[in-house]
């Protein structure tokens, strides 16, 4: 069994801060970190202190995301950022996007005294990673690097309660900024970008593999709310040949994208599609009511973006179609298009090349999910990730990721990190 090299300080270092943001952000099952709202604030000044304590230098800046680095290390940039989200979905795990964060703290305190030995490294507490709380994910670093869309400020919240643009502005949010699409960073000075995650499906467990290195990760097409129209009827009286029944129109129109989707598979290609919200109107179903409005969102992932249109555009034709057929209408919102992204080559390579010194082989695997580390990628920064062994899944309560699996790929960053300067030449004086 390969372990870390991680000192028994900072393992309980580790499980002190996310022991202490579980408990301050726990809601009864799981935590909640509202993107731009009190549990990921809370979460943010939990870290600020043991930022603090460990006698790290720390900032906000025009996105309200936290920096964290060595204030003794004063060289010039570019520097490695080592990053992930504070926020989760609501009665969401504990580890997802935080264990990043933690992680990289550790590498920090990892290098006090001997931070020349590695590239200059910032720390990145990310805001609102989560699209669950306003339907658009990453807002935190798109706001960032100036590429947050001025639109993306008026989506709702999920309960009603204003509008992105209101949260962030409570949050501290330099908001002109944001309208202007105006980067609150040069990208220039981020020479790479490194996250820790844990895997969010159960390949890992599946095969025994404690960590792993991220080559791709999934893009997506995406509307929040799309409405399909029908005609509400007493469901004794008309029979099937006058009805414009939405909800058997919904059912048919995901059973042929379900098909088409086997079919692409064995094509081979990379496809997963998804509806995850749908619903009569709660104030007016019935047993008795044929439904004449249905409610639901819909998303397609993939890692080729040419994959995602094709599916896109069979979706519309099938739905028109359906429209045709059936007497009814599909309505839909703004479409939402996230870009595939490719992990950096050179510092896969890095990661496998620190895990080679432990005498483990690194396995590397696409992520299904998405991670801000796709929006760095697609500004041009390199970036990789490695992921965590995760058991039961994520987005839910019941996330396990074994500390001695973290602790395993915090030394992997470390190593990896370690690995990209030259030892120094020793120096022979001669008389």
């Amino acid at each position: 069994m390969t372990t870390s090299r991680t000192s028994p300080l900072l393992r309980d270092l580790a499980q002190t801060i996310l022991a202490e943001i579980r408990e301050a952000t726990r809601d009864g099952l799981g935590v909640t970190r509202e993107s731009y709202g009190a549990g990921e604030e809370a979460a943010l000044r939990i870290l600020e202190r043991h930022a603090e304590r460990l006698g790290l230098a720390y900032e906000r800046d025009g996105a309200q995301n936290l920096w964290m680095w060595l204030p003794q290390d004063q060289r010039p940039d570019p520097f490695v950022t080592i990053g992930s989200h504070v926020d989760s979905v609501p009665q969401g795990g504990n580890f997802d996007g935080l264990a990043g964060v933690v992680s990289g703290m550790l590498v920090l305190s990892s290098l006090r005294g001997h931070h020349e030995d590695a590239p200059p490294v910032r720390v990145l507490a990310l805001r609102g990673e989560e699209s669950a709380w306003y339907g658009k994910a990453y807002m935190g670093s798109l706001a960032l690097l100036g590429r947050l869309p001025a639109s993306a400020l008026n989506m709702p919240h999920r309960g009603g309660q204003g509008t992105l643009g209101d949260a962030m502005a409570r949050s501290g949010v330099d908001i002109e900024a944001v309208r202007r699409a105006e980067p609150m960073i040069d990208p220039a000075r981020m020479g790479a970008y490194l996250e820790l995650h844990i895997e969010q499906g159960p390949v890992m467990v599946a095969r025994q593999w404690p960590v792993a290195a991220v080559t791709g990760i999934r893009g997506n097409i995406r509307h929040n709310h799309v409405r399909c129209v029908g005609e509400t009827g007493h469901s004794g009286a008309v029979p099937r040949w006058l009805r414009k029944d939405a909800l058997l129109a919904v059912a048919e129109l995901l059973s042929r994208m379900d098909e088409h989707w086997r079919v692409l598979l064995q094509m081979g290609m990379d496809l997963v599609m998804t509806s995850g919200i749908c619903s009569t109107p709660q104030q007016s179903h019935a047993v008795s009511v044929i439904p004449g409005e249905v409610q639901l969102s819909f998303e397609v992932r993939s890692q080729d973006t040419q994959t995602l249109e094709r599916f896109y555009t069979l979706m519309r034709d099938e739905c028109r179609a359906i429209e045709e057929s059936r007497g009814v209408r599909f309505e839909f919102d703004e479409r939402l298009f996230t870009e595939p992204a490719t992990m950096d080559p050179a510092w896969i390579a890095k990661l496998e090349s620190a895990a080679a010194q432990t005498g483990m082989t690194l396995e590397r695997i696409p992520s299904g999910a998405g991670h801000d580390a796709s929006v760095f990628a697609n500004a041009g920064i390199p970036s990789a990730m490695v992921f965590i062994r995760n058991a039961n899944g994520s987005h839910n309560p019941h996330e396990a990721m074994d500390i001695e699996d973290f602790l395993l790929g915090t030394d992997l960053l470390h190593r990896a990190l370690n690995g990209t300067i030259p030892p120094r030449q020793s120096v022979q004086v001669t008389n």
